[in-house]
């Protein structure tokens, strides 16, 4: 979870259910659902690789579609980093929904999963307006993403936490919800991705001025180089003269 500080409208009284916590839950918690897996090592890796939840509070597991839950159960829910796992976005989100009052969603953008491609993503999610845009990502034509691209050579330049640090904005988002969630499956790239002008990497671009701040040794080699080189000279200069 990238905007935990996001999670705000959980009173103290509420019972809040968090769907597929991974390894890490939030500490408000009060029960987990999640998916059964047969495979131990596929539940991991739809974790993130991070390991598995221990925990003293109960784990409900199920096996995909409707929460073993009732109506309403819940004050609040947390779901984040799971919506791009399902399938079906919409029958996800009316579970959601259906057993809780209000809660919190996150997931990656498409600039992120494209970016990295982690094949356990099977959507490609956008908020805009209050509406959740969703497509799959084998939907999803590769030509389309020229726009995105531009993130991928930067990423590489820089260091993975480095790149996430930077563009977290860019490729999560996270709110609250009460009520009704919107959502709306789409098959338009442009309406899961920000606009031109909504997007700055100037900042990030790489140039000699970032090139010193990123490789400050260097400088200071190079610095380091040049005086040795000059004290050098100076002495073959004394010495020639003498």
């Amino acid at each position: 979870m990238f905007f935990s500080d996001r999670i705000k409208s959980i009173n103290p009284t509420d019972r809040v259910l968090e769907v597929g916590p991974g390894a890490t839950p939030h500490p408000r918690s009060d029960i987990f659902l999640e998916l059964n897996y047969e495979d131990e090592r596929e539940r991991i890796a739809q974790s993130g690789n991070v390991g598995l939840l221990n925990t003293n509070k109960e784990i409900v597991y199920y096996d995909g579609g409707k929460f073993p839950f009732e109506d309403k159960e819940f004050d609040y829910v947390i779901c984040s980093h799971v919506l791009e796992h399902v399938p079906d976005a919409d029958e996800f989100l009316k579970e959601v929904q259906r057993v809780g009052r209000k809660g919190y969603l996150e997931f990656p953008t498409v600039y992120y999963d494209y970016l990295y491609n982690f094949p356990e993503h099977q959507l490609f999610l956008f908020e805009n307006m209050g509406v959740i845009y969703w497509m799959t990502k084998k939907e999803s034509g590769l030509q389309d993403f020229n726009a995105i691209q531009k993130f991928f050579n930067i990423s590489c330049e820089l260091k993975y936490y480095e790149t996430i640090n930077n563009f977290k904005n860019y490729f999560f988002q996270g709110f609250e919800w009460e009520e009704v969630i919107i959502s709306q499956k789409v098959n338009d790239l442009q309406k899961i991705t920000y606009s031109e002008d909504q997007i700055n990497l100037e900042p990030y671009c790489f140039s000699e001025e970032r090139a010193r701040k990123i490789y400050p040794l260097i400088s200071f080699k190079s610095f380091l180089k040049f005086k040795i080189e000059k004290k050098i000279k100076q002495f073959k200069r004394k010495f020639k003269d003498a």
